[in-house]
């Protein structure tokens, strides 16, 4: 839809004329629902379907410039799908990957052309959100980059350059952001007051909200790939495995962290989420206490800001202002607070800084550990602003 919008033609290949029926009826119904209110006209509807072509055999793709990867995430079955575009694609065809999370050098070694091969994170839904992430490995040409950031521009996306590592510049945020939501729940706090108190500062949904949309089973599915060491502490996560694997999957299963409406997705507490809680708390040996509004926000908000300072360090993004565009474009942060970074300069570093230390000690919880350029900012009076 991106492409056919912007006047490129596409061709769309899956497994199967089942597949590919179930993927066209999806691409009808999204462009009714824009007709319906307004936002194109029949002619321009009929105009980009014309563009969609479809095919279940890779020999279709053997002129395309850019083939765009988006099969689940698992590094086995992408690095099979790259082998087989290697074989069927010209010489100088730009290979994406749609990967949220998976190494692009691992999945571009898989072809003769690492050289050609990029990831292009789109968002979803992906024809509605405006960020794209451009995810450069470690051999991948500086011609295809510039060609990448430039189509960004031709189909209305809002690009930002990210080095290669687990998560990127948004998703690898995300976890300690999940992590800290997590850890508030089960040791103290519920979905409401964590979803509550994110919403009241100026998200537009909660972590625990934003799991059951998204799906539950999304990150039960992604930890399953990682080492108990990447997992990270079990208290985090345990809860949402529960959910999970009682079939609480979120929205599309009618329960999560919260029940919903069968027919208007209205969310309504669970007491029994809070069941699950207590029993996992009193097997971990979690002792609940009262956490506060105040600590939850600066908990979850300051593990954004480490990690992106972490993530600055370590040049995954280029700036302070492509890491505050990555989560004002693509996760609902609140636009008038300009993003994690500038939320941290307006704050102060060294009072971020001193909050950061004294959550290390008190929650004894080594992922606290202040980033090096986070601390070195705080302790000279510098900002984030001024790497910009």
């Amino acid at each position: 839809m991106n492409f056919a919008n912007a006047g490129i033609p596409v061709i769309l290949l899956d497994i199967s004329e089942e597949a590919i029926a179930r993927g066209l009826a999806l691409v009808e119904r999204n462009y009714s629902i824009s007709v319906k209110k307004g936002k194109m006209s029949d002619g321009q509807m009929t105009q980009s379907l014309s563009l969609i072509q479809t095919s279940t055999q890779y020999d279709d793709l053997a002129q395309c410039d850019l083939v765009i990867e988006a099969v689940f995430e698992n590094l086995a079955l992408k690095q099979q799908v790259f082998t087989t575009l290697d074989k069927h694609c010209k010489q100088g065809a730009i290979l994406a990957t749609n990967t949220s999370y998976q190494d692009i050098d691992q999945i571009a070694s898989a072809t003769d052309r690492p050289q050609d091969v990029i990831g292009l994170h789109f968002f979803s839904p992906a024809n509605i959100m405006k960020l794209l992430e451009v995810v450069r490995g470690d051999k991948t040409a500086k011609d295809v980059i510039n060609t990448a950031m430039d189509l960004a521009k031709k189909i209305n996306k809002v690009a930002v350059l990210s080095g290669n590592c687990y998560g990127f510049i948004g998703n690898r945020m995300l976890r300690p952001y999940g992590r800290e939501a997590g850890l508030c729940l089960i040791e103290g706090a519920s979905p409401e007051q964590i979803d509550g108190v994110m919403q009241d500062w100026g998200m537009a949904m909660g972590p625990m909200a934003v799991g059951d949309l998204a799906g539950l089973d999304i990150g039960y599915k992604a930890r399953e790939g990682l080492s108990p060491a990447d997992k990270g502490d079990p208290k985090s996560y345990c809860v949402a495995d529960v959910l999970v694997e009682q079939g609480r999957l979120g929205q599309k299963s009618g329960a999560g962290y919260y029940q919903y409406d069968k027919d208007t997705r209205a969310r309504m507490s669970d007491p029994l989420v809070m069941d699950i809680v207590e029993s996992k708390a009193l097997e971990l040996n979690v002792t609940r206490r009262k956490i506060s509004n105040e600590e939850i926000l600066k908990r979850l908000t300051f593990a954004w800001i480490n990690e992106g300072a972490h993530i600055l360090g370590e040049g995954i993004a280029q700036s302070p202002r492509d890491i505050d565009t990555v989560y004002t474009f693509g996760y609902g942060f609140p636009k008038s607070l300009g993003g994690p970074m500038q939320y941290a300069d307006s704050l102060g570093l060294h009072t971020v800084y001193q909050t950061i230390c004294e959550f290390q000690k008190t929650l004894n919880d080594e992922n606290w550990e202040p980033a090096p350029l986070l601390k070195r900012l705080a302790l000279s009076g510098e900002t984030f602003d001024t790497l910009n």
